[in-house]
Order: structure tokens, then C-alpha cells, then sequence
């Protein structure tokens, strides 16, 4: 699992009481990895698993469960056959980061109380709850704002590093 780290700055302060992690699994990763692979070399024609597999390192088997949930969610479509393989349903512009890492993680909140309705009795009273409202704010807003598009452009897509 990849780790970002913060301290990060909130109005001019340094949070710094705890050390925040926010992990992504490698299944997320391997996803980002294989989109940006099926982005690139997909042309006008289907990308075989067989040639993502060996170009990202990644095991056959576990870019199969991958790939599934990505075709189930609409983000990629499937051709079975000998010319068969996969592409990308929509122009990679239109994939966020975030988007791919909800199907594949479900939330990214960083605590608990953020996934879906805070049913927490305390939250009314809670003077923490600013800052992991702040810190779910910052870390969807930004992974919402990269593309597959603009990392295809920023590293010239070959996935590394993600």
C-alpha cells in the first residue's frame, strides 16, 4: 500500500497532533495503473490483458478482478475473441482519479464519522470534526481534479510511481 503523508496546512497551521495516513490500496493503484496502460495503447482497437499484464508487471489473474470491476462500473468495455481485450468507455478527460479510486476502495473519508450520514452522538459537539471535514474536502477536491488525461500528459503514461 502507497501512503500520502500529511502534516499539511490548515489557515496558516501546521496540523500536526497526529500523523495522518491515508493509504490506497495496491489494488486502487494497480487500477490507475491499468487505465492510464488501456488509455495509451488502445488506439482503435482493444488492449489484450495478456500485454497490460507483462507492460505493468502486474499478474494476469489480478488485473482479471480488476478489470471486472472497472467493466461492471462502466469505466471500461470488454471484447471477448482473439482480437478481443479491453478499452476505455469514455475519453480519459473524463476519468478523475477519484472516480477510479471509489470504485475500486469505496470511501477515502479519513475517519469513520465522514462515510456517508455522521451518526456520531458526538458530532454536534465534536472540535475535531472541522479538521477531518477539512482534510475529506482537500483529498476529494484534489484527486478529483487529475485526469487520466492530464497524468497521461504530466508522465507520459507509463503508470509509474502510482
Amino acid at each position: 500500500r502507497s501512503s500520502l503523508k500529511f502534516p499539511f496546512r490548515h489557515d496558516m497551521m501546521v496540523v500536526r497532533q497526529e500523523m495522518i495516513v491515508l493509504k490506497i490500496s495496491t489494488r486502487g493503484r494497480y487500477a490507475v495503473r491499468m487505465m492510464l496502460d488501456v488509455a495509451q495503447n488502445q488506439g482503435e482497437n482493444y488492449v489484450a490483458l495478456k500485454d497490460i499484464a507483462a507492460r505493468q508487471s502486474i499478474s494476469k489473474k489480478y488485473l482479471e478482478q480488476i478489470a471486472l470491476q472497472l467493466t461492471q462500473a462502466g469505466m471500461l468495455r470488454a471484447m471477448r475473441g482473439q482480437l478481443g481485450g479491453y478499452r476505455l468507455a469514455k475519453a480519459p478527460s473524463e476519468y478523475t482519479v477519484l472516480s477510479l479510486l471509489e470504485v475500486m476502495e469505496g470511501s477515502l473519508a479519513p475517519v469513520s464519522c465522514l462515510e456517508g450520514e455522521n451518526t456520531c452522538p458526538r458530532a454536534d459537539k465534536c472540535l475535531s470534526l472541522p479538521v477531518w471535514e477539512k482534510l475529506d474536502t482537500l483529498i476529494n477536491d484534489y484527486l478529483d481534479s487529475v485526469s487520466l488525461a492530464d497524468l497521461l500528459a504530466e508522465g507520459g503514461g507509463n503508470g509509474c510511481g502510482i
